[in-house]
């Protein structure tokens, strides 16, 4: 079974990263990256971009598609043509398969009328809009902000727009299951559940919030919304699959790790 990873960070040249990926027992490097690829059968990634917004800042290896991010204070002048402007560019390339919005980090709903022309763009071009959801790194990020039902709102707002809700919400996973479930136009990645490099005893140990993504998981009775991923290099990669498969059931495996996200995305690989 080969493999697309949904949610990837690629900056192999930011040391925080490297620290990351140390953690995870990884190597934050295009070498690192292809050598994880070729174990775990895995085709293609999707990197969540932070490069800003100039379609030459967003340069990846040719194993990689890339979602062109957004954050708010790009948006925030009173006239934010330039700005919309190199976005539509991005999304000309056939390299760029979608938008990331980074809530949380930023203190400003999606729903927020700056967003309106991106989400114009994103219509426009049948792209999907990821959204970061749920818990945050570091503690000055509002996590009001990246709460699971803001994502309800704009999928109703926005009816002909898909998004994707990153991290499926984590921990509130009652509440992104039900916005899952409720609108046709959200799908889920399930990146960003575990970090670092986890012990033997983690599955163990960590049996009741497995239970819980197995729960919150089933109840929206739809597998076709849900995408593998794993936000590398935060994530070991064998730790990731193995999580998968065991909220996963097998019947479904193919789905997740691959099929979801070549239709989401529209991956021609």
């Amino acid at each position: 079974m080969t493999i697309i990873d949904a949610h990837l960070h690629y900056v192999p040249e930011v040391k925080y990263f490297n620290t990351i990926a140390d953690n995870a027992e990884s190597e934050n490097s295009e070498a690192g990256l292809r050598a994880e690829f070729h174990a775990h059968h895995i085709a293609c990634g999707i990197v969540m971009g932070n490069a800003g917004l100039n379609p030459e800042d967003n340069r990846f290896p040719d194993f990689l598609r890339y979602c062109i991010g957004i954050e708010a204070y790009e948006l925030g002048k009173r006239d934010n043509s330039a700005a919309i402007d190199k976005i539509e560019a991005n999304l000309r390339r056939p390299q760029c398969v979608g938008i990331k919005l980074y809530p949380g980090y930023s203190s400003v709903y999606i729903t927020d009328r700056r967003y309106e022309p991106v989400y114009e763009l994103a219509e426009k071009y049948d792209k999907p809009v990821a959204v970061h959801t749920g818990q945050t790194a570091g503690s000055n990020a509002m996590l009001r902000y990246s709460h699971p039902l803001t994502i309800d709102d704009a999928a109703v707002l926005h009816p002909h727009v898909r998004f994707v809700m990153c991290h499926y919400g984590n921990p509130f996973l009652m509440d992104a299951a039900a916005v899952a479930e409720k609108n046709g136009n959200v799908s889920v990645d399930l990146s960003g559940l575990i970090e670092g490099k986890l012990s033997p005893s983690y599955f163990q140990e960590q049996c009741h919030y497995l239970e819980a993504l197995r729960t919150w998981i089933t109840y929206v009775e739809d597998y076709s919304k849900f995408m593998f991923g794993t936000d590398w290099p935060l994530a070991n990669y064998s730790d990731y699959i193995e999580l998968t498969r065991q909220i996963i059931p097998e019947k479904h495996w193919e789905a997740v790790f691959r099929k979801n996200a070549e239709r989401i995305y529209q991956l021609h690989i």
